[in-house]
Order: structure tokens, then sequence, then C-alpha cells
């Protein structure tokens, strides 16, 4: 059964003398409750305590000598007395409340209550360093000395950590690498300080409403928007801010871009999920680039498909400009959601 209070303060002296508990101080008591639990396999949450408190701890029991059933008992029933008197527990501190209040409360006063939370930081804040982006890491290894850096650098596991070295400069790295065999005498203190600080810092990147940057997200409207609007939308932007016009220019895929993004060795992977009649439909009605798309998607699957579909699209006649539209926003749906399973990959657009 769990146990919310704090061993190393239990009740001092008791008043009657006919207890045999009465005689011991309150570290001695705290000393017979940890031992009688141990002995029973029931573990005491001693690393909730302050490490001053663990120490004193450990150190009044090798200080203890045998202590008699009758005084046990009398302890094990004041501490039992102690507990039932509790009537609702709370945590300890702003951590406690953070892991109580755990997908109860907003990541915005979550944030902020990180930011008040005093230096009593719980945990292993390594857990936080090595979770990170390694692009997070890598300002922190630039500008820290080349000793903390090094301590950084032999907590993360030897995969990230050979990623960020091969980023450094390279006068940078050796630095860093001869600093590592320097780390041996370094105190567990002093690394544990490290990683507080360092674990502080990447916690306290503000919490951002999206995921995504403007230009991703701009790009990724736009992507199934119909040409003449998005056309029209880019237009405007070049008026506002050209520079970000840019940008989502080169965020945008179309089916336009296909022939350009698309490497023709992943156009049979694409056309198994694509709908032969769109493909005739865009046949018969592309224009432009668009038309220059599809013959390279036609160029790079089999012939004798090929000829089916351009046979289809004949059939084809008075097509309206949405329903060829309507077919390219699907293929590039079907493409885009490809690239984000890691089935194809988009060539690199300058």
């Amino acid at each position: 059964m769990p146990v919310d209070m704090n061993l190393a303060e239990l009740p001092g002296d008791m008043p009657m003398m006919d207890n045999p508990a009465a005689r011991l101080n309150s570290r001695e008591k705290a000393a017979i409750v940890v031992r009688l639990l141990l002995t029973y396999g029931a573990v005491p949450a001693l690393t909730e305590l302050s490490e001053t408190k663990q120490t004193e701890l450990a150190v009044q029991l090798a200080k203890m000598t045998p202590v008699d059933q009758d005084t046990v008992a009398a302890v094990a029933t004041e501490f039992a007395d102690e507990i039932e008197r509790i009537g609702l527990s709370f945590p300890t501190g702003l951590d406690g409340a953070l892991g109580m209040l755990d997908g109860v409360i907003s990541e915005g006063a979550t944030a902020r209550l990180q930011q008040m939370n005093p230096s009593g930081y719980r945990g292993n804040p390594w857990d936080t360093v090595s979770a990170a982006e390694s692009s997070r890491l890598l300002p922190y290894l630039e500008s820290e000395s080349v000793e903390v850096a090094a301590v950084i650098l032999s907590k993360l596991d030897v995969g990230k950590a050979a990623e960020i070295l091969g980023k450094l400069p390279g006068e940078r790295s050796r630095r860093i690498t001869y600093a590592i065999s320097q780390t041996g005498q370094v105190s567990p203190g002093v690394v544990q300080r490290i990683g507080i600080s360092l674990s502080e810092e990447l916690e306290r990147r503000p919490v951002t409403a999206f995921d995504d940057g403007p230009v991703k997200r701009v790009g990724n409207i736009l992507n199934y928007t119909q040409s003449s609007i998005r056309d029209e939308v880019l237009s405007g932007l070049d008026e506002d801010d050209k520079e970000f016009a840019d940008d989502v220019r080169a965020a945008i895929f179309t089916f336009a871009n296909i022939a350009e993004r698309i490497s023709p060795r992943d156009i049979p992977r694409v056309q198994r999920d694509l709908d032969l009649d769109d493909l005739a439909t865009i046949t018969a009605g592309a224009k432009g680039n668009d038309e220059a798309s599809i013959n390279f998607i036609l160029e790079n699957i089999s012939k004798r498909m090929a000829e089916g579909i351009r046979d289809d699209s004949k059939e084809k006649k008075d097509l309206a400009p949405e329903d060829v539209e309507d077919a390219m926003l699907r293929v590039v749906s079907k493409i885009r959601e490809l690239e984000a399973q890691g089935e194809i990959f988009f060539v690199t657009n300058d």
C-alpha cells in the first residue's frame, strides 16, 4: 500500500513512558519503519525525500542496534495511527501538481507552470535532453564551453551524438571530442546541474498553436485549391510580401509539378493507387505544364496501360474544366498521401 508520508519526520517522543517507542527519537523511528517495510518487500518512495534527508536516514540505519519486538510493534502502531489520521494527501511541489493534472489543464497553462517551477527539479533531466531533436540541441553544442558540450554529448545515445558531431565545424568537433576524454573526473552533481539547466532551456520553448509554420500551412491549403484561385492568391501575395509568396510557391505541390518533383522510378508505385479514369480525364483535358505532367506519368508506366489510357481519353469529349481540375486534385492528394507515408520521396525543388 503506498504511503504518502515523510518517513524522516515521524512524530517525536511519545509522552507515555510505558510505550517502548517513547525513548526513541523521530530518526530512529523512521529507520525502524523503513527497515520493517523493506523486510516485507514494500519499497518506500525514499527518492521523494531530499538528498539530505535520504543521507540522514541511511546514516541512522547504520547506527541502529537490534530492537526488540515490543518496540518494533509500538513504532509500527504509532506509524499506522499517523497514516489513519491523514484524510487527504497532495503532491509535493509544482512537479507533483503537474503530474496530477497531466491531460487536465491546457498546454499553455502547463508551460507557464513549468516556467514558474523553482529549482527543485524532479526526475531525470537527461530524459528531456535525450528526447529533444538534434536540430534543437545543435545550437547548445555550438555555444557552450567545450567541457559542457562534452558532457552533453556523452549523455546522448551514440546515434544522436554522432549525428550532432557530424554537423559541427571540424575544429569544434575535434575540441569537444578531446574534452570527452577529460570527463572522467566530472562529479555526478555537475552532470545533474548541466542536465537540469539544459532541460529547462529546452522546456522554455513557447507553446505554439500550430505545428507547422505559416509557409507550409498556406502551401497545404493552396495545394487543394483550384488553379485559378491559387494563381489569384499568389498574385496578391506577390504584392503584399514577395519573399513570403516565393516561399509559398516553393512549398506548393500541384499536378504541374509532378514532372519535376517525382522520380520516374516512383511513378509505377503512384499509378497503382490512382483511378485510371482520372488519368484518362486529365489526358483528354490537360494543357501546358499539366499536359507535360500527364505525359510524364504515361511515359513511366507500362506501354500497354498508357495506350489504354490514351484510347479512353479519346472517348471523353466536351469535358468541363472543373472535371479535369477535380481529377488532378485527386491525383495530387494521393501523391501527397504516399509522400507523407514515406512510400515515395519528392525530388528537391531548388
